[in-house]
């Protein structure tokens, strides 16, 4: 295999879930020969003692044991939040590496997670078309290939090359014109069944605290692809009262693929397949659904 790509965790105030992240990381296959940086977000002024026991607690574990072949742990002084802290870091270590995967303090991965994400990187490299490899997928019965491209980027455990992060658009607003002036907000709000376009307002009015949708957007507009496995090689388990963003149960809900994904040649855009499947995935987990089905009496 080429050059394995740094790995980067970001840590708060988590301690049970950083610790589950760490020791399902530390399973992986090439855990051990990779080098591994964690950024450990600090307190925000005036934070509770509760809140400051916990990030001691996070800072002990995640000093507790080599969990990759080398670790290095940046601890910052002061709180910068999710975003900034994300933002910083991806940039910092892309910039120096080239290629990066991300991984934050709620995500379990399946012991072969690092081998897909390296080897996709690698076969992926010099492709434009391509933006991100993503470990995360919504339980699917997509039996196709063992992976599939979609317009767009994502965040739970990711990866991308300084290519692809060079493309990251922070101004809200500019994407916000472009998706409306170019017709395709149905398109992306996945076909009517996700609210992305909303979370993009809100982040833009800073009532969301959020990078991942400015990620997506970009790659969005770009038309750039995200590589996808058809099983999840990533699980969220970030529903603790502790988590920055709370998430929907039912994009957790999903089985560890046990088995390593091979990589094979696919058609190199995005599978309309897959995109039908999610959407009504989407559609049938959302709040949109038994809205409309109060409506209109309608199954899906």
């Amino acid at each position: 295999m080429s050059t394995l790509a740094p790995i980067v965790l970001f840590v708060y105030n988590r301690p049970h879930s950083t610790r589950q992240t760490l020791v399902a990381l530390a399973a992986n296959e090439l855990a051990d020969e990779s080098e591994l940086f964690i950024y450990a977000d600090g307190e925000k002024e005036n934070a509770a003692i509760e809140v400051r026991n916990r990030i001691k607690e996070v800072r002990e574990i995640i000093h507790e044991k080599q969990w990759c072949k080398k670790v290095t742990i940046i601890e910052a002084d002061k709180n910068k939040g999710l975003a900034a802290s994300i933002i910083s870091g991806v940039t910092e270590i892309v910039n120096k590496y080239g290629s990066i995967i991300v991984l934050e303090d709620d995500l379990v991965s399946s012991p072969y997670f690092l081998k897909y994400m390296n080897e996709s990187l690698n076969k992926y490299a010099q492709c434009e078309d391509v933006i991100s490899v993503h470990g995360y997928c919504v339980p699917v019965n997509f039996k196709k290939s063992a992976t599939f491209f979609l317009k767009g980027a994502d965040c739970w455990g990711w990866a991308t090359w300084k290519r692809g992060w060079d493309l990251m658009n922070f101004d809200g607003e500019a994407l916000r014109k472009i998706i409306l002036m170019s017709g395709k907000k149905y398109e992306f709000d996945f076909r009517g069944t996700y609210p992305y376009f909303e979370m993009l307002e809100k982040s833009i009015k800073n009532e969301l605290d959020s990078w991942a949708i400015n990620w997506y957007a970009t790659a969005f507009v770009n038309n750039k692809l995200t590589l996808y496995p058809s099983q999840s090689l990533i699980k969220n388990i970030g529903t603790d009262d502790n988590a920055t963003h709370k998430q929907d149960n039912y994009f957790m809900n999903v089985d560890l693929n046990p088995e390593p994904v091979t990589l094979v040649d696919i058609p190199i855009f995005e599978s309309s397949e897959a995109r039908k499947l999610i959407s009504k995935y989407f559609f049938r987990h959302s709040g949109l659904r038994r809205r409309l089905k109060k409506i209109f009496h309608i199954g899906y």
